[in-house]
């Protein structure tokens, strides 16, 4: 539609809980927000992985009523807004919903004015964005083997993740016939499948891994790994050391948020970049993390703590310190989410790499006008005002939620771990 000069208001805001890849994780909470001007509409992504129903229950019965015949333009006053609104506040439901909300009034900005999100945050500091997506095999050999295909396709940084041999499960690895026949079964009974996890032979095993991959890969690739904050503090430390030699990219969630001190004992003692944030609800968890300088990356997601007027705020704090962004994009969240982070990351200076770990196909293309474009180790934006990614409504009801739930983690003695 043609820029407009006139204020837009909010009529409408719709909650839509859709999965167009009718997989576990594949559950989007996508946010309409509808206008008095013909036309303009804006969308945003709201995804909260595990709790989508609760965040479009959020959204629709107690933030949706505040929005109603206000002005789409007046972003941070809305944001205030709604974060004001619950007396029990900054939950990742609730900062979810806002996330959706913000997102979809930018892209209404965006419409309006004509101009893509990114030139309202100040134009492009750069044309593309150094991206990286996630491998994962059974044995060393499998993880490598994964290396090389995404090599042939052009990028040049790679996660990896590997399973422990003397366990049944791990972290982003393929399930085994008989863990999958497990799941099943625990699904088909209503309840969450169980994993067991053992930190020790995991802290024993990944030094190996990065060794074998650099005698076989060199320098031919930067490299990543996922902790997922499965180690001890002490533990932390020890990995941190041992993997130091290997020149990580990045060692991503060493540890839980809630052991900072441990993270200023890794910092004195470890020289290898660390990146943290995509398990903060709200933009102010983990503000000691950057103040202090303690991790070299962010990896807040912008679906979950407060969408793209919090990470622009972020991003500010982090340019101050010498901190990089590097925005959570897992396949769990929608093409707008992906769409919100590459546009921030275009617009801020310390700009550092940005996750594109999606694996759709044509499913997508039904329900998404757009989805970020990926070349040779790089991603850029598709032309358009706003977000530049529209829904169509119709396609997104005709694909339901599927439910799903999380594994339970334990012990070999049966103490809860983390995820």
């Amino acid at each position: 539609m043609p820029p407009s000069s006139a204020t837009p208001l909010i009529t409408a805001v719709d909650a839509i809980v859709t999965n167009p890849m009718q997989i576990a994780l594949g559950n989007f909470v996508l946010i309409r927000i509808t206008t008095d001007q013909d036309g303009l509409v804006g969308w945003g992504d709201a995804t909260c992985s595990g709790s989508e129903l609760a965040v479009a229950t959020m959204v629709e019965e107690h933030l949706a009523p505040a929005l109603i015949g206000q002005p789409a333009s007046q972003i941070e006053y809305l944001w205030h807004t709604l974060y004001h609104l619950p007396y029990y506040r900054s939950g990742s439901v609730h900062l979810s919903a806002i996330s959706g909300i913000d997102m979809a009034l930018w892209d209404i900005k965006g419409k309006q004015a004509g101009l893509p999100v990114c030139e309202l945050l100040g134009g492009t500091v750069r044309e593309r964005l150094l991206t990286y997506r996630s491998v994962s095999g059974r044995t060393f050999e499998e993880v490598l083997d994964e290396v090389r295909v995404l090599q042939e396709t052009g990028y040049q940084v790679i996660k990896v993740q590997v399973a422990v041999p003397e366990l049944a499960s791990g972290y982003a690895v393929p399930a085994t016939a008989e863990q999958q026949a497990a799941n099943d079964e625990a699904f088909s009974r209503g309840i969450p499948p169980a994993e067991t996890w053992e930190p020790e032979p995991y802290v024993r095993m990944l030094p190996r891994l990065f060794e074998f991959l650099r005698d076989e890969l060199g320098d031919s690739v930067q490299l990543l790994h996922d902790v997922h904050e499965r180690v001890t503090p002490s533990q932390a430390l020890r990995l941190a050391n041992d993997l130091a030699p290997f020149r990580l990219f990045f060692l991503e969630d060493l540890l839980r948020p809630e052991h900072l001190d441990t993270f200023r004992l890794v910092r004195e003692q470890s020289d290898i970049p660390l990146a943290m944030g995509e398990v903060f609800c709200n933009p102010w968890e983990g503000q000691d993390l950057l103040f202090e300088h303690l991790i070299d990356y962010a990896r807040h997601d912008l679906a979950h703590i407060g969408g793209i007027t919090a990470a622009r705020k972020i991003a500010a704090i982090c340019e101050a310190r010498g901190i990089l962004t590097a925005w959570h994009g897992p396949g769990n969240i929608s093409p707008l989410a992906h769409m919100a982070n590459a546009h921030v990351s275009l617009a801020v200076p310390n700009f550092g790499i940005q996750e594109f770990d999606a694996g759709w196909d044509e499913r997508i293309d039904a329900v998404f006008s757009a989805v970020p474009r990926y070349a040779d180790g790089h991603l850029t934006v598709p032309p358009g005002p706003g977000l530049g990614c529209d829904v169509d409504f119709e396609a997104a009801l005709r694909h339901p939620y599927v439910r799903r739930m999380r594994p339970t983690i334990r012990r070999a003695d049966g103490t809860p771990w983390a995820y």
